[in-house]
């Protein structure tokens, strides 16, 4: 932020005169300056034509977290998701969930929400998504050496408990995150950054 609170640094200001003849342009942005969490290349895009872009450079794999306690990290997840191309993100369990930690990526991110377990996984069937669980459990393989398929869903428990017993049953195989501390796990929303980052280094090209 800047000496005057109200004005914040980053983003830029109104785009000067004549304006550009794009219909993917907000004319309001235009006129007040873009202050918006985007990269520049979607600088003064109207939200529908950010997504519609997104939509054609999305990566074929989701991610999902079991969310029965409101968990509060779904918001990083969320922004993580986005930052990764993900094709989308999933919440399984309650649909109500703490929005502060995107910081407003959830309006270009596809986020779809499942009542149960069940559902989730009947979804995961129809598209023909294999369920890959992310949690250091016994048995679990390391995520760097482990098969890893271009499209397929990873589900991660919530903070605390990790995946719970009844998404073990579903999940065909669990990847683990080498730790070299003396915490029993790392942070939910740190571990579905690192999963989408292995993805991404095995499958995603560098961003031009």
């Amino acid at each position: 932020m800047t000496d005057d609170a109200r004005t914040p640094s980053h983003g830029v200001g109104p785009h000067p005169q004549p304006w550009p003849d794009d219909p993917r342009l907000d004319p309001q942005l235009l006129a007040e300056g873009d202050r918006r969490n985007v990269i520049d290349r979607y600088r003064y895009w109207r939200v529908e034509a950010i997504v519609a872009h997104l939509d054609q450079r999305r990566h074929p794999f989701h991610i999902a977290i079991e969310n029965w306690t409101r968990d509060p990290n779904i918001g990083a997840v969320v922004r993580s998701a986005n930052a990764f191309g993900a094709a989308a993100v999933h919440v399984v369990g309650r649909r109500r969930w703490n929005r502060r930690g995107a910081m407003m990526t959830e309006r270009y991110q596809h986020v779809h929400h499942h009542e149960s377990l069940e559902d989730f996984a009947a979804m995961a069937r129809e598209h023909q998504l294999p369920l890959l669980g992310v949690d250091n459990l016994p048995g679990a393989q390391v995520i760097d050496n482990a098969p890893l398929p271009r499209a397929c869903i990873m589900l991660l428990g919530q903070e605390g408990p990790g995946l719970s017993d009844e998404a073990r049953v579903h999940v065909g195989t669990v990847l683990s995150i080498p730790q070299f501390g003396s915490t029993r796990s790392i942070n939910a929303s740190a571990a579905a950054a690192v999963a989408m980052y292995e993805w991404c280094r095995r499958h995603a090209s560098t961003p031009a």
